[in-house]
């Protein structure tokens, strides 16, 4: 069955980084459009990013600029890296996979929190 494993999340400083992993199996990684999505307490899921099997990247317009969406079909790994985090970036983080650049997947993993705060 599919697996979607994300990690790395954590609590960080405002202006600080982190990476999220998110590892796949089930699936032809290579084949398949990968992405990110947050939900923070009360709100709806939101994209953050999406990346194609052929590595076209699409942002949320809050993440442009900070954060970078990338895969490594080798590892069956798909990345988020974040920079400049800001309070209103605290959520917690879903790999989604499946769809493609701009429609979301059938699968989910089980979600890795992000506090920003000082």
């Amino acid at each position: 069955q599919v697996q979607l494993v994300e990690s790395g999340g954590g609590l960080v400083q405002p202006g600080g980084s982190l990476r999220l992993s998110c590892a796949a199996s089930g699936i032809i990684f290579s084949s398949k459009a990968m992405g990110w999505y947050r939900q923070a307490p009360g709100n709806q899921r939101e994209l953050v990013a999406r990346i194609s099997s052929g590595g076209y990247t699409n942002y949320v317009d809050s993440a442009k600029g900070r954060f970078t969406i990338s895969r490594d079909n080798a590892k069956n790994t798909v990345y988020l890296q974040m920079n400049s985090l800001k309070s209103e970036d605290t959520a917690v983080y879903y790999c989604n996979a499946g769809g493609n650049l701009w429609v979301r997947g059938d699968y989910w993993g089980q979600g890795t929190q992000v506090t920003v705060s000082s």
